[in-house]
């Protein structure tokens, strides 16, 4: 019978010449850069979004949708809108029970956080199923509106970046003003683009 100790686990069974290089570990340790990290990868998706919605507007200057594909774009329109809209109200209330004390600033930002998905989600289904409605790009009206959903998806970028901004604070910190008057803008842009763009696009359907 031997009477060899077995090995002891803090010891490293590989020598050290052999471990993987310092660079390696750090690389595999490191985190991936995110939408929300600063305001260069911020401004490199706001780019995408104004590209993108130049191109929805070109695509509806030249796609023609019959009438069951136009029926079909009308209903995704209004659900996406009430999916999108609905979202926004919700976030915005969060943020009115934080300011009244009736909701931790941390819970207010995580559940704003979780209704960045639904809110994107409504605002591409409103931008796709809007290129099949035949909107009349001559019409200044219309012209608003597009400038308020292109406003929309700007402004919800730069409020992920609040987000985390606030998120990243400590829980018991009181937030500084600037960062409320930051949330302070960003709540009343949101809104006033929403609405605007829902009254704008009920009068063009009574046409």
């Amino acid at each position: 019978m031997s009477t060899a100790l077995p090995p002891d686990p803090s010891v490293p069974l590989l020598p050290h010449s052999r471990r993987a290089p310092g660079w390696a570990r750090s690389a595999r340790c490191a985190r991936p850069v995110g939408l929300y990290d600063s305001w260069w990868t911020v401004a490199g998706a706001a780019l995408a979004v104004c590209a993108a919605w130049g191109v929805a507007i070109w695509v509806s200057g030249h796609l023609r949708a019959d009438a069951s594909l136009y029926t079909a774009a009308l209903f995704a329109h209004l659900a996406t809108l009430v999916l999108g809209f609905g979202a926004v109200l919700v976030a915005d209330y969060y943020g009115l029970l934080w300011l009244t004390g009736r909701m931790a600033l941390t819970d207010a930002l995580d559940g704003a956080a979780r209704l960045h998905t639904p809110i994107w989600a409504g605002l591409t289904g409103l931008v796709g199923s809007g290129m099949l409605l035949h909107p009349d790009t001559s019409s200044t009206p219309t012209r608003v509106k597009l400038v308020m959903v292109l406003l929309l998806s700007l402004n919800g970028l730069q409020a992920g970046l609040l987000n985390r901004r606030m998120a990243d604070r400590r829980p018991t910190e009181q937030p500084p003003r600037r960062f409320l008057g930051w949330g302070a803008g960003t709540a009343l842009m949101s809104q006033v683009c929403w609405w605007g763009a829902v009254i704008i696009g009920f009068r063009n359907s009574q046409r």
